[in-house]
């Protein structure tokens, strides 16, 4: 079971890199566009970003069923903490839309609301870390 917990947080660790990224690129890309640069590149590096991080999210998600299954459901933190996984897969499709937008060239946001945006996955992540480690309740 320790080697499919070994896996879950490097799934994990590696779609938090993505989910952190992600909209760096899209603050880049709408303050270069602005700036008349070729954003053409951040187009393919946000696409391929993307499709990285669903694989990791699905890696992640699907390890950490087979360690429900292992180690059972039980606990109030482990409610708490899935309530904010299913917050982390909302700002994922969140992240989605936004891409879908940039491929049509249609990404409007200002590069400080991505800057802004690019904020919210650690508060909702910091919630998830103090669930799994300090297991409050």
């Amino acid at each position: 079971m320790l080697w499919f917990k070994m896996l879950h947080i490097l799934a994990m660790t590696s779609w938090m890199a993505g989910i952190f990224y992600l909209p760096r690129i899209f603050v880049h890309y709408v303050e270069g566009r602005e700036a008349g640069q070729d954003v053409s590149r951040l187009e393919i590096m946000a696409r391929k970003l993307f499709g990285f991080m669903t694989i990791m999210a699905v890696f992640t998600l699907g390890l950490g069923f087979w360690l429900w299954l292992g180690y059972g459901f039980s606990g109030g933190w482990l409610h708490a903490k899935l309530l904010f996984v299913v917050l982390l897969i909302g700002y994922h499709f969140w992240c989605r839309a936004y891409l879908k937008q940039m491929q049509r060239g249609e990404l409007s946001r200002s590069g400080r609301y991505f800057r802004l945006y690019n904020e919210l996955p650690l508060l909702i992540f910091i919630p998830i870390l103090i669930f799994v480690v300090v297991k409050p309740f």
